[in-house]
């Protein structure tokens, strides 16, 4: 066969381009004696018909895999049944944590009509001059405590050395 003619065989064959009859006729041409440019193809055409002639040597081979497989599968009980109930589980706690959030968002939202708990109007006001009173004197005193607070800022400054009015002015 002419060298030319199986080089372009070769070229189709490495395109994936070649018919089944132009393949084996690069097989009968590289069973024969070979150029040495071509002898690692002829070693690779040779390997693949060596392959073709491989048999499983025991008959019963397809059995023994499907035995050795059902051994090697493992009995106990299935993880995936498990993890898929863990799955629900968690969807489920999300959708009654998330239930609970808006529900009590909602209570927020529209809280219960306040009912009078005071029948005489005059009573209701003394009731409420006494909170007022109360509220009053706490604020008060927090400002006693806001007026020491101040005392001890002033003589900070004055250790630290600053100006006092550049320091208020920041503030």
């Amino acid at each position: 066969m002419d060298s030319k003619h199986i080089e372009r065989l070769l070229e189709k064959y490495w395109n994936c381009e070649t018919s089944l009859e132009e393949e084996q006729q690069l097989r009968d041409y590289f069973r024969g004696g070979v150029p040495d440019t071509l002898k690692e193809t002829a070693d690779l055409f040779r390997y693949f018909e060596w392959q073709k002639e491989q048999k499983i040597a025991n008959a019963g081979f397809d059995k023994e895999v499907k035995v050795r497989i059902a051994k090697s599968t493992p009995k106990g009980k299935n993880i995936s049944m498990v993890i898929n109930y863990a799955r629900i589980a968690a969807g489920l706690l999300v959708v009654i944590t998330a239930t609970y959030f808006v529900r009590m968002e909602i209570r927020k939202a529209y809280p219960p009509e306040v009912v009078d708990t005071y029948s005489d109007p005059k009573l209701a006001l003394e009731e409420t001059k006494k909170a007022l009173m109360m509220i009053s004197k706490g604020l008060n005193k927090g400002q006693k405590e806001v007026e020491k607070i101040k005392v001890f800022h002033e003589a900070e400054t004055t250790i630290q050395g600053k100006d006092l009015k550049e320091v208020e002015k920041k503030i």
